[in-house]
């Protein structure tokens, strides 16, 4: 049986109320609990929390977490939600999985009609079933300030709202609160625009009045055709729970962002999953009534959401495969993630646009391929020593984090160490060689084809297997093999990005292990 330990902080996505003080104080107590589920006999740990990035022998988590992989114990943590922005991540650590945040294939839907019969959806868990769907009046009170337009407290109260509907921008108070505003002021209905910023991820709250949280797009549109009438009257109409949506999953703006601020050379995060509008049991009333018990859950999101799903989907793996590692588990989950949509698209980020693999890691989790991943890139607690050297930590600092005795009597670039992922700054001309070594946890005698290989124009990958053979070939389970990939980039190219991406695949003969590892450049 494998036993899992989910800690959590009630830090609910994009809050910053809490200050430096606050998160330390939450790290301190989820490193404690780590620590003292390290004996417990326990193969999982989840951890919903994070800080600002930091060295890692100053990083009370990543110092825990790698006591647990020293036990065979996983640690799955959350990315952190100060995204969209570059170099946000929490929870960098190698030894650790770093998850990002992606929608799921389900809306608790709520559209907003508008007088000239478009329909704009959006999002809302208050549907009431008598809801009045009639056309009524649409405001949106911008010229009287930015503290009416986003619906701040007492800025209503000079505005005739009485059975109307408001547009509210994004930003200030909680979606809650505005609609508190808007009740109180006489309003029948709201509609929570998104900022530029946010992009089309919607979140579905708790409203106390009829409401649509639309994404950006959505608002701009709404507020075209506000400027095009002098009697804007808009609807919003209630459809309950729309599922098996085919754009999913997409990152939401809130998952934090690589590269990594620890080590450059770590692509990070290492996964994305589920993390938006997770339906789950609360420690109250999601009415917003305290004391009462009648309706004991929530719908929240965040990198703390996603973070125990990829708990959940170490479990199972640890359960069918108890001999492997936490590295083991880990590569599983990275070198079989999806990166397209249900519909077969690439996975797109909170603007529509493809994301990229400083916003996605590996890739979406599917679990499925997770349990027969074919090739795994094993690492052993030890391995990580030549690493931290390879870092520039003094030999002392590296026993805060080890809790042994260290020399670096052999050091490693951080791009060196045997991670199911490629990390390469290249300047022009530049060539840069990395080693990997996989072990088959496969069919004792199979053979592994570079079938796919991708990279931006002006780079070129050659990969050799040792004894110069083309394919990975093995006779029995737990056999290891190395091959070494060099990347060489253009004296004459000249790159339009400062980052781009690319993939190599190896593919078992019959094709049914395909075993993806995701590159990251960095162009100088």
């Amino acid at each position: 049986m494998t036993c899992l330990v989910i800690q959590m902080e009630n830090n609910e996505t994009n809050k910053s109320s809490q200050g430096d003080g606050a998160i330390e104080r939450s790290v301190i107590r989820q490193t404690r609990k780590c620590a003292s589920v390290i004996h417990d006999g326990v193969h999982v740990i989840s951890i919903s929390i994070g800080g600002a990035p930091s060295v890692f022998y100053n990083d009370d988590l990543a110092v825990a977490a790698y006591s647990a992989i020293q036990k065979g114990i996983f640690v799955s943590c959350a990315a952190g939600n100060s995204g969209p922005s570059r170099t946000s991540l929490s929870n960098e650590a190698p030894w650790i999985l770093t998850v990002g945040a992606s929608t799921i294939d389900r809306r608790f839907r709520t559209s907003v009609v508008l007088g000239n019969k478009k329909i704009f959806h959006g999002e809302s868990l208050y549907q009431p079933k008598d809801a009045d769907h009639k056309l009524r009046p649409l405001i949106y009170p911008v010229k009287e300030g930015e503290d009416s337009a986003l619906c701040e407290p007492e800025s209503l109260n000079h505005i005739d709202v009485k059975g109307k509907a408001v547009l509210c921008d994004v930003g200030g108070l909680s979606s809650h609160e505005k609609g508190e505003v808007v009740k109180k002021a006489g309003g029948a209905a709201m509609v929570i625009a998104n900022s530029i910023l946010l992009g089309e991820t919607t979140a579905a709250g708790a409203h106390v009045i009829l409401a649509s949280y639309v994404g950006y797009k959505e608002g701009v549109e709404i507020k075209k055709y506000l400027n095009s009438t002098t009697s804007p009257v808009a609807t919003i109409v209630c459809h309950g729970t729309a599922v098996g949506l085919k754009s999913d999953p997409e990152m939401v703006f809130f998952s934090s962002r690589g590269p990594s601020y620890a080590s450059p050379g770590i692509l990070k995060p290492d996964i994305t999953g589920p993390g938006l509008n997770i339906l789950a049991a609360w420690h109250e009333s999601i009415d917003h009534k305290k004391g009462t018990k009648a309706i004991s859950y929530n719908v929240i999101s965040g990198t703390s959401m996603s973070c125990p799903h990829l708990a959940g989907v170490a479990a199972l793996l640890k359960s069918a495969h108890p001999e492997w590692s936490p590295a083991a588990i880990k590569s599983a989950i990275m070198t079989t993630a999806s990166h397209v949509n249900r519909n077969g698209s690439a996975i797109v980020d909170e603007r529509g646009l493809p994301a990229d693999v400083l916003t996605t890691g590996a890739g979406h989790v599917y679990p499925q391929k997770a349990l027969e991943p074919g090739l795994v890139f094993d690492i052993q607690p030890n391995d990580y020593i030549p690493y931290l050297c390879g870092l520039g930590y003094p030999p002392k600092q590296i026993q805060i984090i080890v809790k042994k005795n260290v020399t670096c009597s052999k050091i490693i670039h951080e791009g060196q160490l045997n991670y199911p992922s490629f990390t390469v700054s290249l300047k022009r001309g530049e060539r840069r060689v990395f080693t990997r070594t996989v072990t088959n946890v496969g069919l004792a005698y199979s053979r592994y084809a570079m079938k796919e290989v991708s990279v931006p124009k002006g780079v070129s990958v050659n990969v050799v297997v040792d004894n110069n053979e083309d394919v990975l070939s093995f006779n029995s389970v737990q056999q290891t093999r190395t091959y070494e990939v060099t990347f060489t980039r253009d004296d004459e190219h000249e790159m339009k990005r400062r980052y781009g991406q690319g993939y190599m695949t190896w593919v078992s003969d019959g094709g049914k292990c395909a075993v993806k590892t995701p590159f990251s450049f960095k162009f100088e």
